[in-house]
């Protein structure tokens, strides 16, 4: 069981909650807070497919942060976190992530905590650069382009990136790409179709870039996962670092 809504308290998020074990989870720029059998963690952007279990439990409940936006609650350049699943305790002082423990566990319903959490304590404001950078990957516009339009160039645009989403602009409009495919496939277009809507340059590029990504191919992934991006991911909808 899986479902998921956009977020009341935090704009752009999305909670979630899951039971049972899923499929796999793949890449999609973002950054989760989860709750997992009483216990607060994050999930670090991911680059690849990550098996399912990588977090015991069999109820989870998470909030999905946009990208680029996770840094400024957690006070960690997102870099630090690619490709793994951490304690909050980790990089919060354990006497604070205790009290936040149990706050959440107060709640009825998790997500609330988490919304919460997210809203209240944020270490800085969010870096207005990621949002812009996010909208023109995914209205595929050129990493020389995108430099240009925010008054960067291509390294300091890197290192921005590297510190927002987790890697350089380039693996991030790769993630965008692959999300937009997943969602056409889901619609049931074609794949010569959801490779030229997406931005691929044919249907074997798409093919490759869906089993680097996904770890298997876009009919299978879209049949049995649909789209899914949690810890148990089966029913909803985080290659190489650039």
């Amino acid at each position: 069981m899986y479902e998921e809504a956009p977020s009341r308290a935090v704009p752009g998020a999305v909670v979630w909650r899951a039971r049972g074990t899923g499929s796999v989870v793949v890449p999609d720029g973002c950054m989760d807070l989860l709750w997992a059998g009483g216990r607060l963690l994050v999930t670090g952007p991911d680059t690849g497919p990550h098996p399912a279990g990588e977090v015991p439990g069999d109820a989870f409940a998470g909030l999905r942060l946009p990208p680029g936006t996770a840094p400024a609650l957690l006070g960690v350049p997102a870099h630090e976190l690619r490709d793994r699943r951490v304690e909050l305790a980790g990089l919060w002082p354990g006497a604070e992530v205790r009290r936040l423990t149990e706050r959440i566990a107060s709640y009825g319903d998790p997500c609330a905590g988490l919304e919460e959490l997210a809203r209240t304590r944020a270490a800085r404001p969010p870096d207005p650069l990621a949002a812009e950078v996010t909208a023109r990957l995914g209205a595929g516009q050129s990493v020389a382009g995108i430099a240009a339009a925010v008054g960067l160039g291509e390294r300091q645009l890197r290192r921005r990136s590297l510190d927002a989403f987790g890697y350089g602009p380039r693996t991030l409009g790769r993630v965008l790409r692959f999300q937009r495919a997943l969602a056409l496939a889901r619609r049931g277009l074609p794949q010569a179709q959801v490779a030229h809507a997406a931005g691929y340059a044919d249907q074997a590029h798409l093919a490759r870039e869906v089993r680097a990504l996904a770890g298997t191919t876009l009919r299978a992934y879209a049949a049995g996962a649909e789209g899914a991006n949690s810890e148990t991911p089966e029913p909803s909808g985080s290659s190489t670092t650039a």
